[in-house]
This record gives C-alpha cells, structure tokens and sequence, in this order.
C-alpha cells in the first residue's frame, strides 16, 4: 500500500479533438518517461526510442499523442525507492512495496484517466515495456486499442530468472547496500550495480554482435601474457564503462523491483498455465515483433504469445525481424523493424 504516488510523464503531438490518437510507450528495466527528444539544456539528453518518434518516424508525432512514463517504483522522478516514507520522512528504501505489471497499467490507467483517455490507440512496448502492453490488453480491454508486444515474453525462463536473481545478488551482498536503507549511510552500492549492468548487458548483445564489435582485441596488444586482472580486452572495457555509467544514475533498490516485477510476470499462471484462456478477454489488435538473434527473449517466446492469439480467433501480425544486435534490437533503427512498425501504425484508424 501507498498513501499517493506521482508519475512523471512526457508528452508528444497535439491530443486530437476526440482524444483518440493517443499511444502509450511503457519503458523496459532501465527506461522512463523520456522516450524522444532532448531537453533544451540538457544537449545529450536524447530520449531512449528516439529513432522510432518524432515528425514523420514511425510513432509519428503529428498524427498520434505519444505520452511515455516512468513507472511506479521507478528512480526518475515517479514514487519509488528513493522517495520520502511520510511516515518517517525518510527513504522508503527497501520498506517500498513489491510493484508488478498489473500495478503498473493501474497507475498508468490513472494517467490516462487524468488525461482524458479513455482508450489508448496503442501500448507499444519492448522486453518488460511489451509485456505491460500484453496485460493491458488483458486487464482494461476496453481502453486499448492495438497491443504491440516487441521483443517480449509470455513469462521468463528459468534462465532468465537466474540471470536477474545473480544481477540481484551482485547488489544484496554489496556492503554499501545495508540491506536496501543506503540513503541513510550517504552512500551507493556502486560496485553491485556496476555488476549487475555488465551482467545484463552480456545478456543484450548477441555473439555476432560482440564478436563484430569487439572480437579478441586487445587494448595493448604487445605479444605478452600480463597475468593481471586489469582492462585487457575491449570487451572488457566496454562492459565497465557500461557498468560505471549506470551505476553512476540507476537507484539499486529500483533495479531490484524491476527485474521481480519481470520475474513474477505470468499472465497464465491464474489459468493453469493456459496462456489463450489468459488472453481470452483482449479485444485489442495485436503486432508482436522479435528478433532472429534475440536470445534472452527468443523469436520462440513470441511466437508462443501468437499462437495462443490464433487459438481465439484474435487478430494478430506477427514479424521476425533478422538483425544481428540480439535484445537491443528493439532500440534500433533496424529498417526491417521501422517498416513493420510504419506499415502497422500507419493503419491504425483513429
């Protein structure tokens, strides 16, 4: 429970006369509100899915009324972790509530709400941001219009949960953790967040791409072992520097609710398993889109989410998209991908 939250948000375009050219972009782990653009005095500060909105692009804004958000739990700005408990004036730390998927397309029902939106004409989302669409579509049926699920899951592996339990564990054990309550202790379970970037990032990239980027070079390459434990291999290098700069700007309580919030996500399991008995209430027209070389989120996850569409009679357009940049397709500007997504949103009738 909370007593009141707030939701930092975006917007982009002009809300029509009727309200109905409105698409909601829910973020993945690491995303917020901030998906396109740059802030006047913040010349770097590119929005996440920038190649995909803006005039003329394929979430193009002078037809739709993009809003992006940053979820509950969130460290940008919406009530998370590093906000004040009212009840002790304090950081709610690790004493903020587990937040799930459902919890999320409520609050977002109440932007909506406070917006004027009845009915979004799309969630659009990729990894956990596809997800959030899929239970919109479940949940509020009425109020969603066009579902597109991007490099996404029914639910996790086990794999992919074991991946998030050791990201999890690289920060629990941390010894600037103390045990979520950081804030107190003025200080940032740095080395734990670091790691848990590196770890994730491997997860992202696919083989090819890695291979192709970086290879086996070596930063000095002088035709001897240095047995040291320091940055030899660009790899290496890039991965830290990944790893350094988010830990520099991610809260780790925050990191913690998001990867439970995808581990616990499992529309099916309150009907046995069946996943089209869960989707059986969507009226939503569905894209679900995925990636040859997306191996964390497999073109076989989504092809799961299709199938059980089909097993209703639900309208649904499925693409496999061949890239070579594993998970982070979905933040690309692969032509391939573009184009499915203009195709689609270009027919969407407002």
């Amino acid at each position: 429970m909370l007593p009141a939250y707030d939701l930092v948000y975006e917007t982009y375009g002009t809300l029509n006369a009727a309200k109905s050219n409105a698409i909601l972009v829910c973020h993945a782990l690491s995303g917020h509100h901030h998906v396109a653009g740059m802030y006047a005095d913040q010349p770097k500060s590119l929005g996440w899915w920038d190649n995909l909105i803006g005039p003329g692009r394929p979430l193009d804004t002078e037809r739709f009324f993009v809003v992006g958000v940053n979820n509950l739990g969130g460290c940008h700005g919406s009530t998370g972790p590093s906000s004040p408990n009212p009840a002790t004036s304090k950081p709610w730390g690790a004493d903020f509530p587990v937040v799930t998927v459902d919890d999320w397309v409520q609050a977002q029902a109440q932007l909506a709400d406070f917006l004027g939106i009845a009915s979004w004409a799309a969630v659009v989302g990729g990894s956990l941001g596809g997800m959030q669409a899929l239970q919109w579509a479940i949940d509020l049926p009425q109020r969603i219009r066009h579902a597109l699920v991007i490099a996404a899951a029914p639910k996790l592996t086990a794999q992919n949960i074991a991946f998030n339990d050791v990201a999890r564990q690289a920060i629990i054990t941390d010894p600037d953790f103390h045990g979520g309550h950081f804030y107190e202790h003025a200080t940032v379970p740095r080395r734990g967040l670091r790691l848990a970037r590196m770890l994730g990032h491997i997860t992202y990239l696919s083989d090819d791409q890695m291979g192709e980027k970086f290879g086996r070079v070596l930063r000095n390459d002088t035709g001897a072992y240095s047995f040291g434990y320091g940055v030899e291999f660009e790899i290496e290098s890039y991965l830290r520097a990944q790893g350094d700069k988010f830990a520099g700007f991610f809260d780790a309580n925050t990191y913690l609710l998001m990867t439970k919030a995808l581990d616990y996500f499992d529309p099916a399991h309150r009907h046995d398993g069946d996943l089209a008995a869960a989707l059986k209430p969507a009226v939503a027209k569905f894209l679900v889109v995925s990636f040859t070389t997306d191996w964390r989120f497999a073109p076989s996850r989504s092809r799961e989410i299709v199938n059980a569409l089909l097993k209703n009679d639900q309208d649904v357009s499925y693409a496999e998209v061949a890239s070579s940049f594993g998970h982070d397709s979905f933040l690309l500007e692969e032509p391939q991908y573009h184009a499915v997504l203009r195709a689609y949103l270009g027919r969407i009738g407002l």
